[in-house]
This record gives C-alpha cells, structure tokens and sequence, in this order.
C-alpha cells in the first residue's frame, strides 16, 4: 500500500531497460508513493527497449541521454528540470556493463578497451551525473542520489570480471562526492548493494544462475528481488533517511553478513555423501 512518502518530490529514473529492471519497478513505486519522475536511458535502449510503455503508463516523459556524455546530462539535467517544474529532489543510477563480460573475458585476459568502457559507463557516469548535477545547481537542498552496486566490490566472484572494479569505483565516488554535495547542499549520496537479481544486465553475467542459488541459500533471508529494491530505494528518497549518506547499504536478505547457513551447509552435505 503506498504511504505518499515522495509527494511533491521530482526525480530522474536512468536505466529502465523493461519490465524485469530494477530501475522500471523503482519508477512505478515512486510514481506510486506520489513523485513525478523524468526516465532516462541510452538512445539505443530507448529505441530498443520498453521504455515507452512505462512513460505511457506513468505519464512520465522520457529524455535519451547518453550517460558517459556529459553535453547528454547536461541537456537532460536542464530539460527535466522544465520538464518537471522545479529542481530534483532524487535520482536513481542505475547503469551497468562490461563488454569483458559480455564477451567472456577472464580477469586475467581483459581487452583494455572494453575495460575502459566498462567503467565509463558502470562507475565514471556516476561522477559525470553528479558534476553535471552541482554545476547546475539541479538537485534541491536535501535531496538523494541513488547507484546500485553488488558485494563484489568488497569480495571475489567469479566470473563478474571487470565489473567488479566498477562497482568499487562507484562506490569510491559516492563516498568523495556525497563528502563535497553534502556539505554545500545538503545532497545526500548513497549506494544500494543488492542481492543477484533477474534482471536482463544480471543474467548476463556467466554463471549467473550460480550466484542467484548461492545467495539464495546462503542468505537468512533469501534474496532481495526487485520489488524489494524499489521499496529500499523509495525510504532512501523519501525525507525519513535525511541523515543518511555516504553509505554502501546492503538489500541482500543478510548475504553479506552471513559466513554459513544452514541450507548452505545441507546442500553441502549431500554433496560429500554421493
């Protein structure tokens, strides 16, 4: 049931691909507690994604925007504005991918071009949002900023390659910058660690499957899906977490804090007895 906990407030919503992205459940539930929201994605996945459903759906405008181009966030930045009336009181980054990955490159056998876009276009977009951002004076006194990042940032998992590197620059950037936006504006900066989530960027990552099972055995309880993200994301951007930033925040369903469990340990078991 919504609560009304963002009416009144303005946001941007970057990553919205279809329906099984984080970002597209994180704009309905903010449409939903009461936000007006610009979406914002690539030109390419604007064309070829299912964006449009969701801007008919929530009467929400979309602005491509090219977030490793800043002249792209700087016009975004400026047309939302109009666009919404006022300064944005929250953004969401959700943006990730690693051509490494995608192609099947080991850590140990990166291409440095792919691993150059991989972080332009995963963490370095960040910075260039939040640049755009303060320069323009877009985001109200108080508000919050949102990237969503995964545990690998912190620990080693196979198989998420580059990506790794990204998620810890993301993170590296949200704490320097929220240090800067929060002083001069109140601008409050946070990551969300979540849990692997079927989403069409995760099940791309080799070995996917593996992770989700994992996670979802290891976790207390049990992986944190989508919904639930949007929910997190919705307290984040709402006036109850004023004095929260700065911080890397854990929606994994206690994975992370979690060194055995026992549907880990079972499993476990029936493999040592074959």
């Amino acid at each position: 049931m919504a609560n009304q906990l963002l009416a009144g407030k303005k946001g941007i919503i970057f990553g919205a691909l279809n329906s099984k992205s984080i970002a597209w459940k994180v704009a309905e539930k903010a449409v939903a507690e009461g936000a007006q929201i610009v979406l914002t994605n690539a030109p390419i996945a604007v064309r070829m994604g299912e964006i449009q459903e969701l801007s008919t759906k929530l009467n929400a405008p979309v602005i491509a925007a090219d977030a490793t181009s800043v002249e792209d966030l700087e016009n975004l930045f400026s047309e939302a504005q109009k666009m919404l009336g006022g300064k944005i009181d929250f953004v969401l980054h959700s943006i990730g991918m690693s051509p490494n990955v995608r192609k099947e490159r080991s850590y140990d056998d990166l291409n440095y071009d792919f691993l150059s876009k991989t972080l332009d276009i995963s963490a370095i977009s960040f910075h260039k949002m939040l640049q755009v951002a303060k320069k323009q004076d877009a985001i109200a006194q108080g508000g919050s900023v949102v990237a969503l990042t995964y545990i690998a940032a912190q620990r080693t998992f196979v198989g998420y390659s580059d990506m790794a590197d990204a998620k810890a620059l993301l993170e590296s950037i949200t704490r320097s910058f929220g240090c800067i936006y929060g002083q001069e504006k109140g601008v409050r900066i946070n990551t969300i660690s979540q849990s692997p989530t079927m989403t069409t960027a995760g099940s791309g990552v080799g070995g996917f499957n593996l992770f989700f099972d994992v996670a979802e055995k290891m976790s207390p309880l049990g992986n944190a899906d989508a919904d639930d993200c949007a929910d997190y994301c919705v307290v984040m951007f709402s006036d109850y977490t004023r004095k929260v930033t700065m911080q890397n925040l854990y929606n994994d369903g206690g994975f992370s804090n979690t060194g055995m469990s026992l549907d880990a340990m079972n499993q476990y078991m029936k493999s040592f007895e074959k």
